[in-house]
């Protein structure tokens, strides 16, 4: 049975066939362009997205002034601020559209009243932070205990749409190395896979 773009996103056992139609309902779709901004800093978060097609970053303004990348968000993700989200703060991030987008919008309220009357969607909502969680976690674990080139040989195997399509200088704030460091590394590594067998 084929598994709709729904469906893979909100995967719980506990979500039925028929409450998927009324999560399914709550959402609109949106188009985004190249470079449009999608949240600013400062402002708050009243929506998420679901990632039809498409390419994003969220990034933070350091003390220096320069932009570091945070996070890329490619098809399939859900693109969030969780923080300004769910703590009705001002979101410390903005988030950017790096290539034209499709995606599937819910307002805070709708997700509210989704996660108050659905059970399986309020399991599906503690399963989905819980790995979250993880993931942040592990990233900030990482950025201290693996070098730069593993990081990257990483993304690339995590992620090898954000490799192919963003610019080098998003990667390299990515990173926390510098453009020139990533285009060292980006040259060790396709040495070492040409001189493969």
């Amino acid at each position: 049975m084929k598994i709709s773009f729904f469906e893979n996103i909100y995967n719980h056992p506990n979500i039925k066939k028929e409450e998927h139609k009324n999560i399914i309902d709550v959402h609109t779709k949106v188009e985004f362009s190249k470079n449009e901004t999608i949240l600013n800093k400062g402002k708050i978060s009243n929506a998420y997205y679901l990632i039809k097609t498409g390419l994003f970053r969220s990034y933070v303004i350091d003390y220096k002034g320069n932009e570091i990348t945070t996070g890329f968000f490619g098809p399939n993700d859900i693109l969030i601020e969780v923080a300004s989200l769910f703590l009705r703060i001002p979101s410390e991030e903005t988030i950017q559209a790096l290539t034209d987008c499709k995606v599937y919008k819910i307002e805070f309220n709708d997700f509210q009243n989704l996660y108050r009357t659905i059970e399986g969607f309020t399991e599906w909502g503690r399963s989905w932070m819980s790995q979250q969680l993880f993931m942040a976690k592990h990233r900030a674990v990482t950025m201290h205990t693996q070098s730069a080139s593993q990081r990257y040989l990483n993304l690339i195997q995590e992620k090898p749409q954000i490799i192919k399509e963003v610019p080098l200088k998003y990667i390299a704030t990515y990173l926390g190395i510098t453009d020139t460091s990533l285009s060292r590394i980006r040259k060790e590594v396709l040495s070492q896979t040409e001189n493969l067998p």
